[in-house]
């Protein structure tokens, strides 16, 4: 059965209803799914979980893998990076999120937007809102973590924010090798550039990323690009 939607648009098309109709989120989201044909929201996401872009592209994703994921605002390019944290959860691996955008409180929130349950992943899952997050600072936060454990670091601009830190080039050539070494994923949402015009192209790509200073994006083995609710994703190198 195909969706009307795809599903981040269906979550904030039922977020949208439940502050209209002033009624919970799940209840808003049982509506949405009633409208799909589905019983209730939790038979609709236990058939189309493995649709979702994150759970097409989790498999192909290997130890030492560097994700880009770039989209323009509001196309859900964090909440795909999160799905991924949390397929990597799902697979019992170590998931961090680091993000200088979001409290923990809002990064929670997400789960409760996907319609998981946090509490099955609490012992897996880390949030780092941390003011110094840069390579260093994830290097150090995730040196002892386990083989296939996965980053995701909410974004990749903000890395190149403070002028104490290294270059973005030498951050991510430092975390390239750090993953190399220690089997992690690192997944980076970016910004596309405000230039992308989607008439012309129905998705960007890493001539859109918005780079305020160089960055060699080779160094990135895999990359993920959302508009409108397509998707494509792709080897790098």
């Amino acid at each position: 059965m195909q969706l009307s939607a795809p599903l981040y648009r269906l979550k904030r098309k039922a977020r949208l209803l439940a502050r209209k109709a002033a009624i919970p989120l799940h209840e808003a989201l049982d509506r949405i799914a009633v409208e799909e044909g589905f019983a209730g929201w939790s038979l609709l996401a236990a058939q189309f979980a493995a649709s979702t872009p994150a759970g097409r592209m989790f498999p192909r994703l290997q130890p030492g893998d560097l994700v880009l994921v770039g989209a323009r605002p509001g196309q859900g390019k964090t909440l795909v990076c999160l799905e991924l944290a949390i397929e990597a959860m799902k697979a019992s691996r170590r998931s961090v999120f680091f993000t200088l955008e979001y409290t923990k409180k809002d990064v929670l929130a997400r789960f409760h937007d996907l319609g998981i349950a946090y509490a099955a992943f609490e012992a897996l899952f880390t949030v780092d809102c941390s003011d110094a997050i840069n390579a260093d600072h994830i290097i150090g936060r995730m040196g002892a973590m386990p083989r296939g454990s996965l980053a995701v670091v909410d974004y990749l601009q903000l890395l190149d924010q403070r002028r104490e830190n290294p270059s973005l080039m030498a951050q991510i050539r430092a975390l390239k090798s750090f993953a190399r070494d220690k089997g992690l994923i690192i997944v980076f949402s970016s910004q596309i550039d405000r230039s992308y015009d989607p008439t012309a192209r129905p998705l960007p790509d890493l001539g859109d990323v918005r780079l305020p200073n160089p960055l060699d994006l080779t160094l990135f083995s895999k990359a993920c690009f959302l508009n409108g609710g397509d998707i494509q994703f792709r080897a790098t190198g």
